[in-house]
This record gives C-alpha cells, structure tokens and sequence, in this order.
C-alpha cells in the first residue's frame, strides 16, 4: 500500500511538473524548425517530444519544416516513427500536398517511402505539383501518377490537376498529363473547362494543346 502510494504521488509530481518542462520544449521545438536545428529536434524527440505537436495556427512541424524550406529539421522530423505523414492543417493540407507545392521533389519521394496518401480526397497532392511551373513541379506530377495518383481527381468545386497546370502550371505539365490521360473536357462547377483556365490568363499555347485533346476525344464522321 505504502508502494503504491508513493509511485502515485511520483506519478502525480512528474504531471504537475511536465507542463513547466514542456513549455520551454513547445518553443524550443518550433524554433529549431525554423533555424533548420536537426540535432535540437533530434535531442527533444529523444526526451519524448511529440513530433506531431501542432503550433499555434495548427500546423504541425513536417509542414512548417517544408514551409520554409528547413531540411535537415524535416529529415530529423520524418525519421521519427512517431511522426504523421497525413497530419492536416486548417487548410486541410498534408505534408505531402506541402512538398509538391514547394516543389521539392526529394521531400516527396521520402514522404511516399512512408506512405503519405496521394489521393486524398478535396484538393490532393496532384493539384498543388500542378498549380505551379518548374521542372521540378513536372517531374512531382510524372511521380505522383508513377505512385497511382487519380489523374482526374476533382476538389471541392470541381477542378482538375489539369485545370491547374492550365492557369498555374506550365506548357510542360499540360502536355504531361494530357499525355498520361487526363481527361480534357472536364467541367468545373462553374462549367469551366481546363482550356477555359488557361485562356482566363491568355495561354494560348496551353490552350491550343487541350483543345487538341479534345479534337482527338471526338470520334471521327464519315463523310455522306
């Protein structure tokens, strides 16, 4: 009884005490992910830190790490079992849809090794490596569909990766996913079609290419 009291009143003490240690740790977490301090995030997780702890917006440190451009503090992050590749922020963004924004395409490829979701549903992965326009982002796409990504996924109001790549993407990243299969007659929930979005900002180009796409969907007419 009196053993039992005692690890108890341990228990209860080391309770009372974590909120004080954690607190200087709660910073301590968030400003080495800004420094790009892998080993004071390596020293923190060790001493049982949650890898997952959110900041103040929400946003948890794989996507904070991607955010800007911090590395090493992502690699430190994603080496810990702990971790949730599928943490969402209040924007419903995953690390994965975070590193495909950013086009960083090493990040990527790690965060598939451990089976971050590429088509989750809402706005995925393949939307935000199409909204922008590097080889980078081109070659993120090429990935995304190697790993089974859904060509044709839609968000919430009904736009395309190919939608995206038209307004935001690049010539490059039209062609690629017209190539794979993408679908060019989609129409978002305003009726617009992927040609529309590129032509909303005077690409001709990628314009030109979707509607080829289409031109070839059409079945051929005899002539009477």
């Amino acid at each position: 009884m009196i053993c039992h009291r005692r690890n108890a009143l341990a228990t209860l003490a080391l309770g009372l005490a974590a909120p004080g240690i954690w607190a200087g740790a709660y910073e301590d977490f968030f400003v080495a992910i800004l420094r790009d301090d892998d080993a004071a995030i390596a020293a923190l997780l060790r001493r049982g830190f949650d890898p997952n702890t959110r900041d103040p917006k929400g946003q948890v440190g794989l996507t904070i790490a991607l955010q800007n451009g911090s590395s090493k503090a992502f690699a430190a992050l994603l080496a810990s079992s702990q971790v949730n590749v599928e943490a969402r922020n209040a924007q419903d963004e995953s690390p994965l849809m975070m590193a495909a924004l950013k086009g960083n395409l090493e990040a990527v490829k790690a965060l598939l090794a451990r089976d971050a979701d590429v088509n989750k549903t809402g706005w995925a992965p393949l939307h935000y490596a199409a909204s922008a326009g590097s080889r980078q982002h081109v070659a993120i796409i090429a990935l995304l569909l190697e790993n089974h990504a859904y060509i044709d996924a839609t968000s919430p109001n009904g736009t395309t990766p190919l939608m995206m790549a038209a307004q935001y993407g690049s010539n490059e990243a039209v062609q690629l996913l017209l190539d794979e299969g993408a679908d060019p007659t989609l129409k978002n929930q305003l009726g617009l079609t992927a040609a529309d979005f590129a032509l909303r900002v005077s690409r001709t180009e990628s314009a030109d290419k979707i509607a080829a796409a289409i031109r070839k969907r059409q079945p051929n007419r005899g002539r009477w």
